[in-house]
């Protein structure tokens, strides 16, 4: 790739991190800017941490805390220290340059997948200053760990959970498959919601989605009463697997999108959504199962198919009925779940390919942490049953 190609590709990925929620990035940033800051000690000193040579110019002496102020958020850096040889890190005096030539390494690194040695190109090309690879693979080391780490952290108590899927490209063997992206949240017992874990893999659906339920529960997940999805076939079993007896509520939205495709004319879609929102929209399941057999009972002549259709699936969509009224409209699909698909399909436009499994899910979790982070500290999601 030329020069002029490559600073036009630099740009283009500029673009899209300027426009996003720079939070996201900012522990990444720090642990980089972290990270070469102490290679430049070590070259400057001619020697690594506790390394004995003839070289050495002079002896590590620890860290200075030091906040940088940078268009992502507070960067909490901390400045390696000298003695007997004067030292200031030229990464941290680079200021806003450095920052965003970092920025666009990480967009490389955790968006593209690109090779180490082309990411330290990257840095150098930006920054006017070597980056050694060895200094990207403690870093992506560190965040591999960090996000390793939220993953597999302990799960407790969450009576209800929202599943959901997206589908991503994957380069596997020099062919292009899709991978999907399974993703389960959870809501406990005082309203709070939070990202309980995020699966990446090209493997069979119903495989994936058991092994999946499995290393949640293995994590400490219990207390399940209530689970919202759509009517994936692989999540469906895998549910029925791992949480048998647990009430499954089908997505009320998916449901009115599928039943359109059994309108006769275009012109009828907005017609049959509009009947199957007032099976939902009753007070109770008594009145929900009576609309039902009246709209059953109305295409059975007109609209065989239709009319099983409706009598099979739209029961699955009425068990929020055995849920509190308050909480009902936020029980009653997977919208919320279907938001943060958005926000991934977003941010990994970016991408088009990702060259393994490995890099996928790397960046998925990195964007679900961030949302996970977000709502801890947030209000709670699901109103008490007294509200």
């Amino acid at each position: 790739m030329t020069h002029q190609n490559n600073s036009k590709l630099l740009s283009e990925i500029l673009e899209v991190i300027s426009a996003q929620n720079p939070e996201g990035i900012n522990r990444a940033l720090t642990i980089i800017m972290n990270e070469a800051m102490k290679v430049e000690r070590s070259e400057a000193l001619n020697a690594e941490p506790y390394e004995r040579t003839e070289e050495r110019q002079g002896y590590a002496n620890g860290f200075k805390d030091k906040n940088l102020k940078a268009r992502t958020g507070l960067l909490e850096l901390k400045i390696p220290q000298t003695r007997g040889f004067k030292f200031y890190p030229d990464s941290l005096e680079k200021g806003i340059r450095s920052e965003r030539a970092l920025k666009l390494a990480l967009a490389e690194m955790y968006v593209q997948g690109v090779s180490q040695r082309r990411v330290s190109r990257i840095v150098e090309e930006m920054c006017g200053y070597s980056v050694s690879t060895s200094m990207v693979s403690n870093a992506s080391k560190l965040l591999d760990e960090e996000i390793e780490k939220w993953r597999s952290r302990p799960l407790g108590a969450y009576s209800k959970l929202i599943a959901d899927a997206t589908y991503e490209d994957v380069r596997i063997d020099r062919s292009v498959v899709s991978g999907a992206v399974l993703v389960v949240f959870g809501i406990d017992n005082d309203g709070q919601r939070s990202i309980l874990g995020v699966s990446a893999s090209i493997s069979e659906a119903e495989v994936h989605w058991k092994t999946f339920f499995q290393s949640l529960t293995a994590r400490g997940l219990h207390g399940v009463e209530y689970i919202v999805s759509d009517a994936h076939e692989g999540l469906k079993a895998a549910r029925k697997a791992v949480f048998p007896g647990v009430i499954w509520q089908r997505c009320q939205f998916h449901l009115q999108q599928n039943a359109q495709k059994y309108a006769t004319k275009k012109e009828n879609r907005k017609g049959i959504a509009s009947e199957i929102r007032s099976v939902f929209n009753t007070e109770n399941l008594n009145e929900a199962e009576s609309k039902l057999r009246n709209l059953v009972h109305k295409y059975e002549k007109s609209n065989p198919a239709y009319s099983q259709w409706l009598e099979k699936n739209i029961p699955e969509g009425l068990s929020v009925f055995r849920m509190p009224e308050i909480q009902r409209k936020k029980l009653r699909t997977s919208n919320m779940a279907e938001r943060q698909m958005k926000e991934i399909k977003r941010r990994t436009k970016v991408a088009m390919i990702f060259p393994n499994e490995k890099s996928l899910l790397r960046l998925v979790s990195a964007i679900l942490m961030e949302q996970d982070e977000v709502w801890r500290n947030g209000k709670r999601y699901l109103p008490a049953e007294d509200d």
